[in-house]
């Protein structure tokens, strides 16, 4: 299905233990460009959590949001440092030898010294809380690629809309094209009789100039290759994905096809249709920069 890079998606698990929200939301990029923010203490995930991602989406501005909260009441523990508090007595008495001071030092004290006491947080259990980031992740990037699906598919009603419009612009400057050439023939009969009277033309030489005219502002090859365009991107618009860049190339050729018809008009109607045309080409290619 056709998918849009704009897209929002989040999931929530909250347990007794935690709470863990992921959110990713996306806007248009050429590639696919990921930005992770989380708790620096699971900074280590970070490349699990890219290729996991990277199995949802493809292209894309993406901005990925995790939060982490622990419940625990037992995520720190108290540590006894007995190697230092030693180091500390063993520097108290010696000064106590050496000012003849009495030794004064209690529990309470010691207990006060730099790192004698610490407080340090739990080993975690990686394979545990990886398994959690990759349920909440996964219904994230679910609910994220179905917000992308949707605002797809209204996309691809716009642009098919789009693509119906230039289809009547262009069956336009087709009926339009052949009544140009006879205007053109009759602008010349009536100028030579206006300047000689009753005096016939040469068929041969009116047939000459009309031929030539009438290459001048041919544009059916430009008409038959616009037709074969929209069609293309009608049947690309069905594919099934990754579909954004052969558009773009696409539209360029739309575009180039409807500047083709604008350089050689030589009739007021067919310029405004082709501007008209051109400018539904250009509504579509800014679309398209929003289709993954």
């Amino acid at each position: 299905m056709l998918k849009s890079m704009t897209g929002f998606g989040r999931h929530e698990k909250v347990t007794g233990d935690y709470k863990m929200v992921v959110e990713l939301k996306s806007v248009n990029h050429r590639y696919c460009d990921m930005s992770v923010k989380m708790p620096k203490k699971f900074s280590f995930f970070e490349t699990g959590i890219r290729n996991l991602l990277k199995e949802y989406i493809s292209r894309g501005k993406v901005d990925v949001f995790i939060t982490y909260e622990d419940y625990t009441e037992n995520k720190e523990c108290v540590k006894y440092n007995a190697d230092i508090a030693k180091g500390y007595m063993d520097c108290l008495m010696q000064m106590s030898k050496d000012f003849s001071l009495d030794m004064d030092v209690r529990i309470s004290g010691l207990s006060r010294y730099p790192d004698v006491i610490t407080l340090e947080e739990q080993t975690i259990d990686e394979k545990e809380i990886w398994s959690v980031f990759e349920e909440v992740i996964k219904k994230a990037a679910e609910n994220f690629v179905e917000s992308r699906i949707t605002e797809g598919e209204k996309l691809k009603i716009d642009i098919m809309n789009k693509l119906d419009t230039m289809l009547e612009y262009v069956a336009k400057i087709e009926e339009r094209s052949p009544q140009i050439v006879e205007e053109y023939r009759q602008k010349i009969i009536n100028k030579v009789n206006e300047l000689l009277g009753d005096t016939k033309i040469d068929e041969s030489v009116l047939a000459t100039e009309i031929i030539v005219f009438a290459d001048k502002i041919c544009v059916d090859e430009e008409t038959v290759r616009l037709r074969s365009h929209i069609s293309n991107m009608k049947d690309t618009l069905n594919l099934a994905e990754n579909i954004g860049r052969k558009l773009d190339f696409i539209a360029q050729e739309m575009n180039r096809e409807s500047n083709t018809i604008l350089s050689k008009a030589n009739d007021i109607e067919v310029s405004n249709i082709a501007i008209d045309l051109k400018t539904e080409v250009e509504k579509i290619r800014e679309q398209i920069q929003n289709i993954e």
